[in-house]
């Protein structure tokens, strides 16, 4: 798993390392986020463990009827283990970063 997350950290997608770049460094009101990070059996996106949330930017292939069945499986045991998951598509990080980041800060604020 820890090899497989490494990996994943080398080959970000063009939305991953554009969202990256706006929450590295603790950019994104003071938090730590970690990218690739394993958690149980899944690796996520993005997670921030101080607030116990779960970024995940996904592509075109979570939009078929297996990639939604997989990612409500996925979310759901992410929920039961405390964590809060928001998903972005790729679409919206690239044409509406602005608004992710808003809808990001929106959720923290609520915490």
């Amino acid at each position: 798993m820890t090899s497989q997350a490494r990996y994943l950290r080398s080959h970000m997608t063009d939305s991953e390392r554009r969202l990256w770049y706006h929450i590295n460094r603790r950019q994104l009101d003071g938090l730590h986020f970690r990218r690739q990070a394993p958690i149980g059996r899944y690796i996520v996106d993005f997670v921030c463990y101080e607030k116990k949330l779960i970024i995940e930017v996904d592509g075109g292939q979570h939009n078929s009827e297996q990639g939604i069945r997989k990612d409500l499986t996925r979310t759901e045991w992410l929920n039961s283990q405390g964590f809060h998951v928001l998903r972005f598509w790729n679409n919206d990080i690239s044409n509406n970063l602005e608004g992710v980041l808003t809808s990001i800060l929106s959720y923290l604020d609520k915490k």
